[in-house]
Formats: C-alpha cells, sequence, structure tokens
C-alpha cells in the first residue's frame, strides 16, 4: 500500500518536474502560441509555482534562474515527502 503511494508520489513529482522542463525549452522558440493547447495547459500549470520563486530571484543579464532553483525545490521537496512515506512501512 505505502509502495504504491510513494510510486504515485514520483510519478506526480516527474510529471511536473518534465512540465517546467518543457516550459523553460519552448520558451527559448519565440514562435509559440502560448494560449492555444498544450502550451496554454503547461503554461497555466507551471506559472503559479514559477512565479513564486521569480519573486525570490530577479533574473539575471536577461537569464532566468528561478526555474532551475524551482526543479531543485521540487526534488528536494518530492525527496521529503517519500522520505516521510517509507517511514510508516
Amino acid at each position: 500500500m505505502i509502495r504504491d503511494i510513494i510510486s504515485a508520489v514520483n510519478i506526480l513529482f516527474n510529471i511536473y518536474f518534465w512540465l517546467i522542463l518543457v516550459r523553460c525549452l519552448c520558451s527559448f522558440i519565440p514562435s509559440i502560441d502560448w494560449y492555444k493547447q498544450p502550451f496554454a495547459f503547461i503554461e497555466s500549470s507551471t506559472s503559479s509555482y514559477l512565479e513564486w520563486f521569480r519573486r525570490f530571484i530577479p533574473p539575471y543579464n536577461g537569464i532566468d534562474f528561478s526555474p532551475i532553483v524551482a526543479i531543485i525545490a521540487l526534488n528536494i521537496l518530492n525527496y521529503l515527502i517519500v522520505f516521510t512515506l517509507s517511514m510508516f512501512k
């Protein structure tokens, strides 16, 4: 039971990681219309999380480092949740 929950948590965190990564890679393509699907879904599902980090980490020379910190924080949170759940085995 706990292993299934841990697997589900890992899958959800991995999906969100890939959404952030795809958003970052798509930001290099200027012709993307962020108001059409699937880009609207990617933008709407990741913007609130990334905006939280952008408040604390401003762009440096036009480069936004907040997604890197956001991904690191996401991995740390994933590890903490999985570690806490694994204690209930």
